[in-house]
This record gives C-alpha cells, structure tokens and sequence, in this order.
C-alpha cells in the first residue's frame, strides 16, 4: 500500500500520511506492514504526548456522553441493555450508568448499557466526511475496558484520542453508506485501537484486534432506514462490546481474518466499492499528535445532526412567520429546503421514505426526518429532547398540515460545501424558502450550527457543564453532579484504580426494570 504526505490543518502544520488502499489478489498477497489494519494499529500503539487542547477536548466529550445518558436513563432501550448488564457481576469490572458505583459488571456487558444510554437520544457528538459517524460512541467501551483493567487518567485520554483520531480518518476516506453498510463498521476498528492504546499493547496485537473488529461489525444500514426501531441505539454499542472481544481474543494469541480492507474477498471487494476500488486513508505518522477529536462537533439539540443548523434557523425564522401569518399556519403556502444532497436522500424528501410524514412513526424515524423537524422547529421556536418526539406532539393536526408542505432538494452548491475539506467552507446547512398564500416569500441560509467550533456561540467547556445540568437534574443530586465535574475535570491526575469515579449515579428511586429476558 503505498503512502504520500498530505498536509492538514494541525498544530504547527504538521502531516498525515495518506495511504492508498485498494484489493490485493491473493497471488499478489499484501505485506502485513502494508495493509491499513496494521498502519491502523501503528498509530494506536504510538505513545506520543497528547496535546493540551486535545485533553481539555477528551473531557468534554466525557461530559458530554454523562449528559446524555443521565437524560436517556429511564428510556425502554437504556433500560432493557442495563438490565442485561445487571445479570454480568464482576468484582473487577466497570460501572454502569446510574447504578452505585461499588457494583462492578464485566466490561463488555458495562460498554453495552452504557453505550445504547449514550447513543439513546442521537444527542452527543458527530463527525461527517465521506461518511458519518459519532465518534462519541468510541468512549464507553474504552472507559468500560479502563475501569476494568485499573488504568489512570492520563492513559484512557490518549486511548479516547487515539480512538477518535482513527474514526475521523475512516470517515474521511472511506465511504459506508453508499453501499449500504452501516457506519459503526468504521466503530469496531477505532474503538479496538483505542483499546490498544489504553493497555499499550504490541502493534501485532492490535492489528489482529482491529481486523476481527471489523470482520464482525459490518451490517447493513436498514437500521436507519423504513421503520427505525430503537436497534439504532443498540448498534454502536454492539460494536464497542463486539470490539473488546476482539481485542481479547487478540491477546490470547488468536487471529484474525486477513487482509480485512484489501483481501480479494474482503470487505472493500465484496462490500464496497469492489475490486477495482481505490481509497485513500490519511493517518498520523510517526511521532504525529493525534489531534482529529478537534474536528469533531457536539450537538445543542437532541436530533440527526444535519437538522441541527436547520434547527436554529427555523428558530430564528419563526417570529418573522408569525408577524407574517397573524400566527395562522395555514397562510404558509409551502417550505423548500435547499440542501446538500445527504441532507436531501437521508433525511428528506429525496430518500421517498413515506414513513418520515407519518405521525405514528418512531422517535428514530422522526429524528430522521428533517421534515417533521421543521415544522415542530417553527411552530414551537425550540426544539426538546422528549417534548418534541411526544406522540401527541407528532399528532397535531397544524403540525400535520405544515409537515405535510415542506419537500427537500439537492442544491450543487450545499452538496460541495458539506464534502468540502476545508474546515472555513465545510457546511451542513441549506437554504429555508417559505412561500406564503398572498403570494410573498421569505428565504434565509445557515451554514452551520449556533454551537458549531464557527457557528454563533460555539460550544466550549461552560456550554457542555451546562448541557450536564440541564440533562441530569431530574434523575442525579446537585451533590453527586458537583462530584463529577470535579472529578473529570481533573482526569489526568486520576490514578490507576480511580476511574469508577467517572460514573454518575443517579437517585435510587428512579432507575426502572423492565420484563425479564433470556437471562432474568
């Protein structure tokens, strides 16, 4: 596999080196040292000092994911993976979300509850690029895997680090969604580095990791797609417990299958682009800091995250509407969304996925539905993480009406700006054009996000502590909050042993159980 240096915007000017990864018959077998799983694992197993605004970045993010899952603790789907996790004691194990932090669960089973609680209300952080992804979702695995394991603080930021600098690459460089693979097979293999990283394991190690990682992980993306059922949060934590097995079965000795991009009945043969493909992979070299976490964005609202620029300016928009329509929506004759052309397929008009105007459909698909998000977005001039997805909410008969006028469409120029590598240029935004019954009309643009690193009040460390506040004052004491943020704030000083203390509990009281499975 062959490499050339591509500058990215990085502390310094620095480099990346950009791999060119393609299908290798088996007669013409690919060097171990040449295939992207071990170039991968060479990144992972680089210990190089992690960067004082990348640390500072690690830990909010770990806020950020404790905000969410406090907030998505009582839902059915949080409930049934915790109550699989409670049947996994273990004395060395790690901490759930919400429950004492003396009780210990085996880590796989703690990175499975915990990661559907993060992953819950499509609320924490995002990447996109050639493809999507929430690289949040790499955190509670290598926290479960580090809290098991007795790690420190200054080892699980640069395990979270390198984690997120290996997802954002693959994003960058390899298109899933286009062949209709879900994107947590760009999971298994960041989360297996990340591990890597956490327990300074060999480079052989890792590689044999990430490969099975990947083998396993791949499926097919109809769990965003038609009737999105709550799967949608299950399927990063799948990855993340499907990935620590990996990575045990790695330190037993075991393989993996091999080459996983490049063999000639692999992944990218077979479920991508097929054999005559050509990607290109951009990973630190040597010595290189990791710093892709940067690149990264949380959200403000709780929804897919090209509605969240989208979002913001319904807001901004509805009392110019209001003044227009006396606060009549029927005087709005009907809304085109111009927008990039994911935005349009995935989320709009453009995917013909009727279930995105169905007032009965699930949280997931209205939360796939940039349609429906207008509309409430206008009517109600914010946006809720629960009120918004409320039955009787999605049922109004206005909303009904006003969602049933808005259509999406591709415009080059949005399509350009959201694949665009320059982060100044880079947008997820569109162009609202509100036509009314008298005949006038009202457009407006928004290129990214109020909270977006260049939107109009980005999100910094205030932001994330207040977004925890918000999110975990119904269910965790101010005492236990305060607890918490002193804690994470000082990860780097946490001692082997003393990362339970990143767990939040919450009050007793109001932890649920469901109906008894398989295993009580």
């Amino acid at each position: 596999m062959g490499a050339k240096l591509r500058l990215n915007a990085r502390s310094g000017g620095s480099g990346l080196e950009t791999h060119i990864v393609k299908v290798h018959p088996e007669a013409e077998r690919l060097a171990r040292e040449d295939q992207l799983a071990w170039k991968i694992a060479t990144v992972a197993a680089d210990r190089v000092p992690v960067d004082a605004d990348v640390q500072g970045m690690v830990i909010n993010r770990i806020i950020d994911n404790a905000a969410v899952a406090m907030a998505s603790i009582n839902r059915q789907p949080v409930i049934a993976a915790r109550d699989q996790a409670l049947t996994h004691d273990k004395s060395n194990g790690a901490t759930l979300f919400g429950m004492d932090s003396a009780r210990l669960f085996s880590p796989e089973w703690a990175a499975w509850a915990n990661g559907v609680a993060v992953r819950e209300l499509d609320f924490h952080d995002t990447f996109l690029a050639a493809d999507y992804s929430h690289p949040g979702d790499n955190i509670p695995p290598i926290m479960a895997v580090a809290q098991h394991a007795g790690s420190d603080g200054s080892s699980l930021i640069n395990a979270i680090a390198t984690a997120y600098e290996i997802q954002v690459n693959l994003v960058r460089g390899i298109c899933l969604h286009r062949h209709r693979i879900d994107h947590v097979a760009h999971l298994g293999p960041s989360v297996a580095a990340g591990i890597g990283a956490l327990l300074h394991l060999p480079t052989e190690v890792i590689y044999q990791a990430v490969n099975q990682a990947l083998h396993v992980t791949t499926a097919t993306r109809q769990s965003r797609k038609g009737e999105i059922s709550s799967w949608k949060a299950f399927a990063p934590a799948h990855a993340g417990k499907l990935a620590i097995e990996a990575v045990d079965r790695a330190m037993r000795g075991e393989g993996a299958p091999a080459p996983i991009y490049e063999g000639e009945d692999a992944v990218i043969a077979w479920m991508l682009a097929g054999p005559d493909a050509s990607y290109e992979v951009s990973l630190p070299g040597r010595e290189e800091p990791k710093r892709a976490i940067l690149e990264t964005f949380t959200k403000e609202h709780s929804a897919e995250y090209q509605s969240q620029a989208l979002i913001d300016l319904a807001i901004k928009l509805r009392p110019i509407i209001l003044e227009r329509t006396g606060g009549d929506w029927a005087k709005v004759a009907d809304i085109l969304l111009r927008t990039s052309h994911h935005t349009h397929n995935v989320i709009g008009t453009g995917s013909g996925d009727p279930h995105k105007f169905d007032p009965a459909a699930s949280r997931e698909t209205l939360d796939h539905s940039i349609m429906y998000i207008l509309a409430v977005s206008l009517q109600d001039g914010q946006w809720h993480h629960v009120a918004s997805y409320e039955p009787e909410r999605a049922s109004r008969p206005d909303t009904v009406a006003l969602w049933q006028k808005i259509a999406t469409e591709e415009a080059p120029v949005w399509t350009e700006r959201y694949h665009s590598t320059d982060p100044e240029e880079k947008a997820f935004g569109g162009e609202l054009v509100v036509r009314f019954t008298d005949g006038s009309s009202l457009s407006e643009s928004i290129a990214v996000a109020n909270a977006h690193p260049l939107g109009a009040r980005p999100f910094g460390r205030e932001q994330y502590i207040q977004k925890f506040h918000t999110l975990a004052d119904d269910m965790v004491t101010g005492a236990e909050q305060t607890r918490f943020l002193d804690t994470v704030l000082d990860l780097e000083s946490l001692a082997g042993g003393q990362l339970s203390r990143l767990n939040v509990e919450a009050t007793v009281a109001v932890l649920a159980r469901g109906e008894p499975g398989l295993f009580g």
